[in-house]
């Protein structure tokens, strides 16, 4: 009897554990507008090839010509590899393309945080899906 409940007690806390990621994570709306998109073409600073999400984060130039750091989000790693990314499909340096990025709808975020989009396209021409 008191081994079942161990058992019972063990597998609560397990599911607890699976539940809690999955409840963290976040939708497209909440963070982007959709509406407000931007066209960014500038060069890869930093690659994180992390889960549950991978990023980029590439210097663009703003309106006033002023240089600035933006956090680009992919989708996870295992996703991308199906894609036909690889880990060092985008190096620091390279120049990439995004089309018609959402902006992320906190203001502070804006230029200085996150974009989401479903396309990035190198230098040489090539469009990777980012999902």
């Amino acid at each position: 009897m008191r081994v079942n409940r161990i058992v019972s007690l063990m597998g609560l806390g397990l599911l607890v554990l699976a539940v809690k990621p999955a409840a963290a994570h976040h939708s497209f709306e909440a963070e982007y507008d959709g509406n407000k998109t931007a066209n960014l073409t500038g060069y890869v600073t930093k690659v994180d090839w992390v889960n549950p999400h991978a990023y980029i984060f590439f210097n663009v130039k703003d309106e006033s010509g002023a240089t600035k750091e933006l956090r680009f989000e992919l989708g996870p790693p295992y996703a991308l590899t199906r894609g036909g990314w690889k880990r060092d499909t985008v190096k620091i340096g390279d120049k990439i393309s995004l089309e018609g990025a959402a902006v992320a709808k906190d203001p502070k975020n804006a230029w200085v945080g996150a974009m989401q989009t479903t396309t990035l396209i190198l230098e040489n021409g090539q469009k990777l899906p980012t999902r």
